[in-house]
């Protein structure tokens, strides 16, 4: 049952992917570091120490794809604030790492989860944009 659930999962997340917007796969990247950095915390709680270790790199790879797709063209100031948010993020990461610390995976979850809900919003909003602009559309 649990490879059944497993490639449901994948399949769903493969959807998810492929039907996003940029800004939908933001949102991705968010919920799958969040979700890596949660999975860390009750790993480390219960000291599966290698698995731990490979959700903390795992929610650090996120966040550098996160911090190498910054456009700086657009809004500088925004994606230097973003650039510098991503940075503290993968050092606390590393840090909670070498400390084995719980408090610090959840500031920086939380860090993340603050972030969030406004990529949510703009991915809302450019999905509402674009629904009005096929309807108008000829």
């Amino acid at each position: 049952m649990q490879q059944f659930k497993k490639a449901y999962q994948d399949d769903a997340l493969e959807v998810a992917v492929y039907g996003a917007s940029p800004v939908g796969l933001i949102v991705l990247l968010y919920e799958g570091a969040i979700r890596a950095i949660q999975q860390a915390k009750v790993l480390m709680k219960n000291e599966r120490h290698s698995e731990k270790t490979h959700m903390i790199n795992k929610a650090s790879d996120i966040v550098e794809g996160l911090r190498v797709a910054l456009d700086h063209s657009h809004d500088a100031n925004l994606s230097m604030n973003l650039e510098d948010l991503y940075i503290y993020v993968k050092f606390r990461l590393g840090v909670a790492n070498m400390k084995n610390d719980p408090e610090i995976l959840d500031e920086v979850a939380n860090l993340l989860s603050v972030i969030l809900p406004a990529w949510q919003e703009v991915a809302k909003t450019q999905h509402a944009n674009q629904l009005s602009s096929q309807k108008t559309a000829p």
